[in-house]
C-alpha cells in the first residue's frame, strides 16, 4: 500500500497500488469510525459490491439528506453514509459505468473533506467517461423551501450556485461540465459547519467524525478555526457546487442543459430534481433508468 496525504486533510488516504483497483481509507464524518472505499474496474454499469450481490445505482435510495446523503438498497441490504462527496467525484468526472464500489465500515470516508481524494483514485484507475443520463428538456422553476431551482435547456452541462451565509457574505460559482476544470476548481472545496452547530449536530448522532483539518468549522464571524486552513476565495459557493453535482449523480447527472441554484442542500436538491423529472422538466436518456 502507498499512503499518502491528501492536501488539507487531516485524515490520511490509503491507495493500493495496481492498474484495476484502488482504496481510500480514513474516518467517517458521521460515524467517527474507520472505514474504506475500494474502486474496482469492470465493465458495464456502476455498481456497489455487497456480499449479497452488487447494486446499481437505480437501485439505491436514500434513506436521509440531512448534512450528507445515506442511501440503501433493499435486496442487498446495503446502507452506506457519506456518498455526497464520492457521487461529486463520479459526477464531476463523468463516469457512469465501469467501476465497482466496496464501502467497508458503513461510511464513505472524510478523507480531505472534499471529493479530491476520490477524483485521484478514480483518475488513477482511468475509468472511461461517458455523457450524463439526464437532460433539461424545457426550461422550469422549482422552490423547495428557501431553496430555488431554476432549469433551462442547454447543449451543454453549465451549473450555476448562489450562497450566503453569516459572516461569510455572498458567494457564487459555476461549473461547465469538464472534467479538468471540476478537478482545477471544485474538487478540492472542503464541506464546512458553524461551531455553534456542534452540539446539536452530535446529539443527533451527527459529525462525530469531523476533523478540523479537513472540515471547516466556523467561528460567528464566518472564520475557519485553527487548525483548519483559511477557506480559499470561493471556497464555500464551490463546496456547495460540488454537492449539487453529487446530489445530481444519483439521478444520472449533472444534467446536460442549465441549472441556477440558489441555497442548495442536500434534501432540497433530491426534492427538486425528483419534481423536475415528474413534470417533464428533466428526462433520462438511459432507456435503463427507472
Amino acid at each position: 500500500m502507498l499512503t499518502e496525504k491528501c492536501d488539507a486533510a487531516g485524515d490520511e488516504t490509503a491507495v493500493g497500488v495496481g492498474k484495476e483497483a484502488f482504496t481510500v481509507s480514513g474516518t467517517g464524518l458521521h460515524g467517527g469510525a474507520p472505514c474504506s472505499v475500494r474502486f474496482e474496474r469492470r465493465a458495464g454499469d456502476v455498481v456497489f459490491r455487497t456480499p449479497r450481490g452488487d447494486c446499481s445505482l437505480s437501485e439505491l435510495a436514500v434513506e436521509r439528506a440531512d448534512r450528507g446523503v445515506r442511501v440503501a438498497c433493499a435486496r442487498t441490504d446495503l446502507h452506506v453514509e457519506s456518498v455526497e462527496h464520492l457521487f461529486a467525484a463520479l459526477g464531476g468526472l463523468s463516469i457512469h459505468g465501469g467501476v465497482a464500489i466496496d464501502v467497508q465500515g458503513g461510511e464513505v470516508p472524510l478523507a480531505d473533506g472534499a471529493a479530491l481524494a476520490f477524483v485521484r483514485a478514480l483518475t488513477a484507475l482511468d475509468v472511461p467517461r461517458a455523457a450524463p443520463q439526464i437532460k433539461i428538456v424545457r426550461a422550469g422553476a422549482i422552490d423547495v423551501g428557501r431553496s430555488r431551482y431554476v432549469f433551462e435547456p442547454a447543449d451543454d452541462v453549465a451549473l450555476d450556485v448562489a450562497v450566503e451565509f453569516d459572516g461569510v457574505g455572498a458567494e457564487r460559482a459555476s461549473w461547465n461540465g469538464d472534467a479538468d476544470a471540476f478537478v482545477r476548481d471544485i474538487a478540492w472545496a472542503r464541506t464546512f459547519g458553524f461551531r455553534r452547530e456542534a452540539r446539536a449536530l452530535l446529539a443527533a448522532g451527527r459529525a462525530r467524525g469531523a476533523d478540523a483539518h479537513a472540515v471547516m468549522i466556523l467561528d460567528e464571524q464566518g472564520s475557519v478555526e485553527p487548525p483548519g486552513a483559511p477557506a480559499r476565495p470561493g471556497e464555500f459557493a464551490r463546496h456547495k457546487l460540488l454537492d449539487l453535482v453529487g446530489d445530481f449523480y444519483l439521478f444520472g447527472g449533472p444534467p446536460v442543459g442549465l441549472v441556477r441554484a440558489s441555497r442548495p442542500g442536500h434534501a432540497a436538491t433530491h426534492l427538486a430534481v425528483a419534481r423536475a423529472v415528474a413534470e417533464g422538466i428533466v428526462v433520462s436518456t438511459n432507456p435503463r433508468r427507472p
